[in-house]
């Protein structure tokens, strides 16, 4: 049922086969991430040696790679779209000209506690310059630049714009809240991003001798946002629970730990605490992405089978004749016209969210209703004119995507690119192939050198650990 872990960005295969001289490493990356030298102990074949296993792998490294990065991108371009979208539409939908007026909304957020910096002022220029951050922070997060920081920044862009009009989202709004706050607590940007671009020219520079690039924007941006956050927690604009004021001061902490460990002390053992930390929190918040995906599907499926229009076969008739859900009404007529296949369609949906959690453990069978999933979203979107739901779920069901097709696709992607940048006037191109990249590349499009081994002054994780490939309900 598991296949086999790639290879990671950070320590890809080596091309040749013969034995070469790897670069030295640093002393935290090996007790993190590499076996030590000497003769290896037997493997325990009982409990014990498999739970040792599972917890080296576990604290090594951060598992789904490729899946967290899918998931990172899908949530951002959804709510980035979404903003993009409303944009002539956002002072009737959550600023001040919104029939759920700020005096209403402030009521609310005072009896459920929910937080949102719009209900800090009812000023049309603070709403104005939250939608813009919301939106810039959703297209940085997208492209994985600063992701520690963004991830954050997007987190509360969404619950505050949210929270402002809860009365104008749907499911796949829901889903979007759940999964910003799962973000800011996993290690997205391994691959696919901006930053993981910078930690590889990091790695390159090492290998030539060179100190790393020091970062500068990362600790500026940390060091605005904390008095920011001390003047929030003081005034009380952080809503009225405990764990998210909770969370935000021990993401700041954090982030100051970091940054004066990779400054200070890059190779000690408290940069491995960390490392193992990070990964523990990583994994641990992919396991709930996972469980939360599970538990969509098993209540959305199990809620339809007690409903008596889902029993005979025709629930899938009456949003295809409302005149909301019909963006396409030839279309929703023709569909709506075949009683078999209004049937076959109902029933299938039915089965598919009620047997998807059952089928994980099998590899094919997951793979295979993940696709049938996909498909049905797909058509949500065009069928009954819910785009932004239908991506919202599908960036969910993307954290059990095989990694072997993630990294096929991020192959595939790499080479699209290459191709078209070689053909845009002005650019070099290298003797032989056009459009033959001049270095080695790893799967992802990354330099194959993989990410530096210690970052200077940054707030950002330039070292990432491990395999991190694919295991038994990702892979």
């Amino acid at each position: 049922m598991t296949i086999p872990s790639p290879q990671s960005p950070q320590n890809p295969a080596p091309q040749n086969p013969a034995p070469q001289n790897p670069a030295p490493q640093s002393a935290g990356s090996q007790s993190a991430g590499s076996q030590p030298a000497g003769p290896r102990a037997p493997r325990s074949g009982g409990s014990g040696g498999g739970l040792a296993r599972g917890l080296q792998r576990v604290t090594a490294s951060a598992l789904g790679p490729y899946q967290s990065a899918v998931v990172r991108i899908g949530f951002a371009a959804t709510y980035l779209f979404f903003l993009l979208r409303e944009l002539p539409h956002r002072h009737e939908l959550y600023g001040p000209d919104s029939p759920w007026h700020w005096d209403l909304a402030r009521q609310l957020t005072e009896g459920n506690r929910a937080f949102s910096v719009l209900m800090w002022t009812d000023s049309t220029v603070w709403f104005e310059a939250v939608y813009a951050l919301t939106l810039l922070s959703a297209a940085a997060l997208m492209l994985g630049w600063r992701t520690r920081t963004m991830s954050v920044l997007f987190m509360v862009g969404v619950l505050s714009v949210q929270n402002r009009s809860i009365f104008m989202g749907d499911g796949g709004d829901n889903v979007v809240h759940l999964m910003a706050i799962y973000l800011v607590l996993t290690r997205c940007a391994q691959v696919w991003s901006l930053d993981a671009r910078r930690a590889a020219r990091n790695a390159q520079r090492a290998v030539e001798g060179l100190p790393p690039l020091r970062d500068i924007v990362g600790p500026v941006l940390w060091v605005v946002l904390g008095p920011v956050l001390a003047t929030a927690t003081l005034m009380g604009g952080l809503g009225g629970t405990w764990w998210l004021p909770t969370l935000l001061w021990l993401l700041w902490l954090s982030a100051a730990a970091w940054w004066a460990v990779n400054r200070y002390a890059p190779h000690s053992e408290a940069r491995t605490l960390l490392d193992v930390l990070a990964n523990l929190t990583h994994n641990a918040t992919l396991a709930v992405i996972m469980a939360e995906v599970c538990l969509i599907y098993a209540t959305a499926g199990w809620y339809k089978i007690q409903g008596s229009r889902w029993q005979d076969g025709t629930a899938l008739y009456y949003p295809l004749n409302l005149d909301y859900f019909t963006p396409w009404p030839a279309l929703s007529d023709i569909l709506g016209a075949s009683g078999l296949m209004v049937m076959v369609l109902t029933y299938g949906t039915v089965i598919v969210q009620v047997a998807f959690p059952f089928t994980l453990f099998n590899r094919r069978v997951k793979n295979v209703l993940l696709v049938v999933m996909i498909c049905e979203h797909a058509g949500i979107a065009l069928l009954l004119g819910l785009p932004f739901f239908s991506m919202a779920m599908i960036a969910a069901d993307a954290v059990f995507l095989p990694t072997a097709f993630l990294v096929w696709l991020g192959t595939r992607a790499t080479l699209g690119r290459r191709r078209l940048l070689s053909r845009l006037p002005g650019r070099s191109r290298t003797p032989g192939k056009p459009g033959t990249p001049t270095r080695a590349d790893g799967p992802d499009g990354r330099s194959a050198d993989g990410p530096a081994r210690d970052g200077h002054g940054g707030t950002e994780e330039p070292r990432l650990q491990g395999g991190g490939g694919g295991h038994t309900l990702v892979g």
